[in-house]
C-alpha cells in the first residue's frame, strides 16, 4: 500500500516522468528515466533519478546487462536506498573535469535518521550500559574534543585525532559486548546515534571504470566513490577498474567503496584495484608518497571481506596497499587476495583467515587472529611505527606462511619501531601474548651471516647504542610468547630478537622443543634399558 502511495503523490506533484504510469512494475530501470547506456552520453542525472524514484516508492532498481553507463564529473549525488542489481552493466566514472571531487558518486544510505544523545557527558572503558535507552538497536559514535590520540610521527606526522570510540548499543541501553569501549570518556563533548537497519540491503554485480584525474600531486583526495553509511549491507559481484592518467601526478583517492558511520557490512566475490603510487611535496618540504585506496573503512564495526581480490599483481609495489581504515572494530578478511590490510587510528578486534597478502600492518588493541595465510613481507605483522607500533591486546598466528624478500633482511614474525622519544597520545603497548601455532617461514638462500628468524624486531636501537637508556615514554613490552609449531626452510632456529636488552623480560614457552626433548629424552632411556 505505502508503495503505491507513494507512486500517486509523485504523479499528482509532478515530479515523476512517464514511468510512472507502471504501478506494477517490479523493478525500475535506468533507461525509463532517459539513461542511454551507450557509453557516451552522459547517464548521471538520469540514475539518480531512478533511484529516488525507486527510494519513494520502495522498488528494487536494475540496470540493463548490456548497458555501459557514463558518468561525468556533475555534482549530483546517486541514493541508492534500495536493493540494486547493476548485473553485468558496466559504468564508467570520469574524473577528468570535476565539480566537486569530494562528494560520492553513489551513497548507499538509511532511512533511519541520526540523532545526539541529551545529557551523555561522561562514559568510561569496558562500562556495559549507557545511562538511558535508545529509540532502537544503534551503533553510538563518541567524541572527546578535549583529547588528542593517535598523533602521528615520522613523515606524515600531525597533531593527532580527536578521542574517537564506537558502540553498537541495544535498545535498553546496554553495550554490545562485541564492541566495547576502548577509551575513559571524562567528558563527551558530542556523539552521534546511527540506528542500525533490520532488512539487509542487497548490491550486486556492476563493473565499473574510473578514469582517474591528472590533478598536480598534492594531499587532496577524491571521493568519487561508493560510500556506504547505512547499516547492514551486503555487497556482491562488483568489479572496479582504473584507467590511470598518463601524467606523473595524480590526486590520490579515499577508496572507490568507501564504509562508514555503520556496522554489519560484508562485501563479498568482489573485484577491486590498487592505486598507482605518486609523490607530493608535504608542508615541511618533503617528498613523500601519497596514500591511495581503493577501500577505506572508517568508524565502522562487523565489517568482513570475504573472496575478493584485485586486478593488479598483489606483489607490485607502484601500487599502494588497497585498503585503510581508522576508528573500527571487527574487521575482517576471508579467502581474499588483496595487497594489504591496514589499521591505521586503531582496529578493536582483526580477523584474517585463508588469504594471500602483501602487508598486515595495524595499530589496536583486542585479538588479532591470523589463520592459515600466507604473507609476502620481511614481517609477518607489522605494528605502525607511525602510531607507536601499538597494539594492546593478543596475538595468536596459526597455520600461517611468511615469504620474505630475497635479500640480507632478517625476517620477523612481529615488526615495527617505537619511538620511545614521541608521545602518541597514549600508552604504547606491545601485544601481551603471542601465540605461534604453526607458522613456516620460507627464509632460505641467505647470506652466510643470517642466525635465523627473529619472532620480534629490534623496536627501540637505543638499547644497542646506550646501557644506560631509558625510555622516556615507555612501551609495555610483551609478556609471553608461546610456540607450538615453528618451521624454517634454512633449518635455522629461531631468534627471539636483536634486541635483547628491550625483551630481557619475555618469556618464551617453545611446547615444540619441549616435545622434541621429551622425546630425545625417552630414546636415550630405552637406549639404556637395550
Amino acid at each position: 500500500m505505502m508503495r503505491f502511495f507513494s507512486i500517486f503523490v509523485l504523479c499528482v506533484t509532478g515530479l515523476l516522468p512517464v514511468f510512472a504510469d507502471d504501478s506494477t512494475a517490479e523493478f525500475v530501470s535506468y533507461e525509463k528515466f532517459g539513461a542511454k547506456g551507450d557509453g557516451k552520453h552522459d547517464d548521471q542525472l538520469a540514475i539518480a533519478a531512478a533511484h529516488d524514484f525507486a527510494n519513494s516508492a520502495d522498488l528494487p532498481v536494475k540496470a540493463r546487462d548490456n548497458a555501459t553507463y557514463y558518468i561525468g564529473g556533475g555534482k549530483r549525488v546517486i541514493n541508492i536506498m534500495t536493493d540494486t542489481d547493476f548485473g553485468k552493466a558496466k559504468f564508467i566514472i570520469d574524473d577528468r573535469k570535476v565539480k566537486n571531487r569530494k562528494k560520492p558518486v553513489f551513497t548507499v544510505k538509511s532511512r533511519l535518521k541520526s540523532y545526539s544523545l541529551k545529557g551523555l557527558t561522561s562514559l568510561y572503558k569496558y562500562q556495559n550500559r549507557l545511562p538511558l535507552q535508545l529509540k532502537a538497536k544503534s551503533l553510538v559514535v563518541l567524541n572527546n574534543g578535549n583529547v588528542r590520540r593517535f598523533i602521528r610521527y615520522g613523515v606524515n606526522a600531525n597533531q593527532g585525532a580527536t578521542q574517537t570510540d564506537m558502540i553498537i548499543v541495544n535498545k535498553d541501553g546496554s553495550i554490545d559486548k562485541s564492541t566495547p569501549l576502548v577509551w575513559d570518556f571524562e567528558k563527551i563533548t558530542s556523539n552521534t546515534v546511527y540506528p542500525i537497519d533490520k532488512k539487509q540491503l542487497l548490491i550486486r554485480g556492476g563493473i565499473f571504470t574510473t578514469i582517474a584525474n591528472a590533478e598536480p600531486g598534492a594531499h587532496q583526495y577524491y571521493a568519487r566513490n561508493m560510500q556506504i553509511t547505512r547499516s547492514n549491507v551486503l555487497v556482491s559481484g562488483l568489479v572496479h577498474k582504473v584507467i590511470e592518467p598518463k601524467a606523473v601526478h595524480s590526486f590520490p583517492y579515499s577508496g572507490f567503496i568507501t564504509i562508514g558511520n555503520c556496522c554489519n557490512v560484508t562485501v563479498q566475490d568482489c573485484v577491486f584495484t590498487g592505486r598507482k603510487v605518486y609523490k607530493t611535496i608535504k608542508p615541511n618540504s618533503r617528498s613523500t608518497s601519497t596514500g591511495t585506496y581503493d577501500i577505506s573503512i572508517r568508524r565502522a564495526a562487523n565489517i568482513k571481506f570475504i573472496n575478493c581480490s584485485q586486478t593488479n599483481d598483489i606483489l607490485d609495489r607502484q601500487y599502494w596497499g588497497i585498503m585503510g581504515s581508522n576508528f573500527c572494530k571487527n574487521l575482517e578478511y576471508d579467502r581474499c587476495r588483496l595487497s594489504r590490510f591496514d589499521a591505521h587510528c586503531g582496529v578493536y578486534n582483526a580477523t584474517i583467515r585463508n588469504s594471500i597478502l602483501r602487508t598486515i600492518s595495524v595499530t589496536g588493541y583486542g585479538h588479532l587472529l591470523v589463520e592459515n595465510s600466507t604473507v609476502y613481507a620481511r614481517d609477518l605483522i607489522t605494528l605502525r611505527p607511525d602510531y607507536g607500533s601499538f597494539w594492546n591486546g593478543d596475538i595468536t598466528i596459526r597455520n600461517c606462511t611468511l615469504i620474505p624478500p630475497n635479500s640480507s633482511s632478517t625476517p620477523t614474525v612481529i615488526g615495527g619501531r617505537h619511538c620511545a622519544e614521541h608521545f602518541f597520545g597514549y600508552t604504547c603497548y606491545m601485544p601481551r601474548n603471542i601465540l605461534i601455532d604453526g607458522l613456516t617461514i620460507r627464509d632460505g638462500n641467505r647470506s652466510g651471516k643470517y642466525k635465523g628468524p627473529a619472532l620480534l624486531a629490534n623496536f627501540n636501537n637505543n638499547y644497542l647504542k646506550n646501557k644506560k637508556y631509558s625510555e622516556p615514554y615507555p612501551t609495555i613490552k610483551p609478556k609471553q610468547i608461546t610456540i607450538k609449531k615453528l618451521d624454517t626452510a634454512s633449518g635455522k632456529q629461531y631468534i627471539l630478537s636483536s634486541n635483547k636488552k628491550m625483551f630481557k623480560d619475555v618469556k618464551v614457552i617453545d611446547e615444540a622443543r619441549k616435545k622434541r626433548a621429551k622425546e630425545y629424552s625417552q630414546q636415550q632411556k630405552n637406549a639404556k634399558k637395550r
